[in-house]
């Protein structure tokens, strides 16, 4: 049961391709919510869109791979152009003519786009827990990329996020992933959601998403993006 059902559904639909939003009560600024899709979509938002509906109007949506949305199989489906076009359609159908963007994980690039290629459109960017490349990466996080295009035997721990891996067997991989990122005490309702919606996708989307992706893992094109944003931005991480 949610805690508080959409005022309004529905679709856009962009080159055959169908991207699911909702919308949630009224008030300025709008807020659009950008979930980490595929492995996750929007009802990784429940726990905060009943209260922030109070007092705005509230978009949430299911990026292309999961959720209400198509899963194309093609990587060029998942190209940060498309997924930016998404959101300007999303905030169209919504009615928004300008939103704060909260993103999260590797979808703040995308909201740090929207913001850089549509100022007129966003009021101000919340970005929680930003997975961008403004660091080098340390100890286990080396191992996702180095090994993502590897044939790997037996793979267990951060060697489960390969492509070769996830067609052999994927759930692994949520199970594993969300165990490291939910590890706290009384985090089983959390853990057990976030896997379930991770699994509401499959490898080749997975697959597709991540090698069209193209976020930007270099310090200098991460630092790039985000001196492209002119508006106020909230960074929020652990």
């Amino acid at each position: 049961m949610r805690a508080r059902p959409p005022d309004r559904a529905g679709f856009v639909e962009r080159d055959g391709v169908k991207v699911g939003y909702e919308v949630f009560g009224h008030g300025e600024p709008g807020l659009l919510l950008i979930p980490s899709t595929p492995i996750s979509h929007s009802r990784s938002w429940k726990g905060q869109v009943a209260f922030l509906s109070r007092h705005h109007r509230v978009v949430t949506v299911d990026g292309r791979g999961n959720g209400r949305s198509d899963r194309p199989a093609e990587s060029a489906a998942y190209g940060p152009a498309e997924v930016l076009a998404d959101h300007v359609a999303v905030l169209d159908a919504a009615g928004l003519a300008r939103a704060v963007v909260v993103a999260h994980c590797h979808a703040v690039p995308w909201a740090l786009r929207l913001a850089a290629e549509h100022p007129d459109r966003v009021s101000g960017v919340v970005a929680i827990a930003p997975a961008l490349g403004l660091a080098p990466r340390e100890g286990h996080w080396t191992e996702p990329g180095r090994r993502w295009a590897d044939e790997v035997v037996d793979p267990t721990g951060w060697a489960l996020c390969n492509r070769h891996a996830w067609r052999q067997d994927y759930p692994p991989w949520p199970r594993f992933f969300f165990g490291e990122l939910l590890p706290e005490a009384h985090s089983t309702k959390q853990y057990e959601d976030a896997v379930e919606w991770a699994l509401e996708t499959d490898a080749e989307t997975m697959i597709a998403e991540r090698q069209g992706r193209a976020s930007p893992e270099d310090p200098e094109a991460a630092e790039a993006l985000s001196r492209s944003v002119r508006c106020p931005t909230l960074v929020i991480h652990g």
